[in-house]
């Protein structure tokens, strides 16, 4: 079986949890006899390629004149997704369009088919059109190529997906890895809501990486439950044989949050924690490790509670980094606000170090030994941690089962689930 698969990135270029995800899934589809077809905005060379077949879009020449696109350039029809997105058009007829305020149900293609587009591959101002780009060199990508399924990873991806199904004919699998609401609570983007609920409702079957994500796909999307799946993540076993439950670089001991310093994540409850931990306990170093929109925000909150002697902000981490990052910490803290499932709690225990989540996290419907906190409640959060790093036996207790739990998270188990997916469309 082949499939064409679209991304946003792909290690070590990642941003977060969706770059290891699509790089644990292909790894998994492989092992199956699977091949794939991984296609990214923009490739830098230096992608792990062992296990896919990278396709890089900015690479990708389309040419309207060209007899053997005509017969699909034909089939592409012009779709509206939400205000302000055409995913058939080029950069300058859709920044003509915003400018003239005339987003109707026009078609406009001319020119824009014969060109080359160079993709950033980053999340900047420029992102909606580089996702309307990226769909129609999508297309192009479909129309010369073999392949029985297409998968389409979070909403960057599904314009692209849309089109290819348009294209060749074949069905299209979506995946979730996060919705609008995870991201923005209530105050959602309504033109990314209706490219997520567009790509759920043309594709044949949808993945969710967790229940807590099916039912808000089912409740906020409206779309129809009998197509819509659970399929947890896994996370990749340990290779780095320098790491070692005893090996600590400092005397105090280290609490730490790695994940994007946005709303979704809960940073701010994080700190708040760190707070009254510290006010019992000045022998612990609290480290915030990311990015994000809120980070000069906590970044003076940490200084207006007068603990910026013990709270450190790393930036991004990645890579062997985070392994360091993980080997160095005596617990590790996800209050994530909304998480769809969150892989950093599976890596932290494969690495020795007992973790604290928020219950609402869909990582929390597999992970049995963790301590489970609602996000907001600061002091049962406070006193997770303390417990963590002053009872040895429950520490020690939480690491043991923990990585025996997640023996059985393997992508390779993930990825049998989603060949039973491929094979449930094909079929159809």
């Amino acid at each position: 079986m082949k499939v064409l698969m679209f991304g946003w990135e792909f290690p070590p270029h990642i941003t977060g949890g969706l770059g290891t995800a699509c790089f644990g899934i292909t790894k998994g589809l492989l092992k199956q006899g699977v091949e794939v077809l991984f296609v990214v905005p923009k490739a830098f060379g230096d992608e792990n390629q062992k296990d896919v077949r990278l396709i890089n879009a900015s690479d990708i020449t389309i040419d309207k004149k060209n007899s053997k696109y005509q017969e699909y350039w034909k089939r592409i029809k012009y779709m509206e997704i939400g205000s302000n997105i055409i995913p058939y058009v080029g950069p300058e007829e859709f920044k003509k369009f915003v400018d003239e305020n005339k987003l109707n149900s026009k078609t406009e293609t001319g020119s824009v088919l014969s060109k080359t587009f160079k993709f950033s591959g980053k999340y900047g101002k420029n992102l909606m059109a580089e996702v309307s780009r990226y769909a129609l060199v999508a297309s192009a990508i479909a129309a010369s190529n073999n392949f029985d399924v297409i998968h389409a990873h979070d909403w960057l991806t599904y314009p692209a997906g849309i089109a290819s199904k348009k294209v060749s004919g074949k069905p299209l699998v979506v995946h979730i890895h996060a919705t609008e609401f995870d991201r923005s609570g209530e105050n959602i983007n309504q033109d990314v809501y209706d490219i997520e609920r567009k790509g759920m409702e043309e594709a044949d079957k949808v993945i969710t990486v967790s229940n807590l994500t099916r039912k808000i796909i089912i409740e906020r999307y409206g779309i129809n439950p009998d197509k819509v799946f659970t399929i947890h993540n896994g996370v990749e076993p340990v290779t780095n044989n320098k790491l070692k439950d005893t090996n600590k670089y400092v005397k105090e001991k280290i609490v730490t949050f790695l994940g994007r310093i946005t709303f979704q994540k809960g940073p701010d409850y994080f700190i708040e924690a760190a707070k009254k931990v510290l006010d019992y306990d000045d022998n612990v170093r609290f480290v915030m490790a990311g990015s994000g929109d809120m980070l000069n925000k906590m970044i003076k909150r940490v200084a207006q509670l007068r603990i910026a002697s013990k709270f450190h902000f790393t930036g991004f981490l990645k890579g062997d980094d985070v392994d360091k990052m993980f080997n160095m910490s005596s617990v590790y803290v996800m209050p994530s606000v909304s998480e769809p499932f969150g892989i950093s709690p599976l890596e932290a225990i494969r690495s020795n170090v007992p973790v604290v989540i928020s219950k609402q996290s869909g990582v929390s419907e597999v992970l049995k030994h963790a301590l489970k906190v609602d996000f907001w409640d600061i002091d049962a959060l406070s006193d997770s941690i303390y417990g963590l790093l002053h009872y040895e036996g429950l520490s020690k207790m939480f690491i043991k089962y923990g990585k025996k739990e997640i023996e059985n998270l393997k992508w390779d188990n993930t990825a049998k689930k989603i060949i039973e997916i491929y094979r449930d469309v094909v079929s159809t």
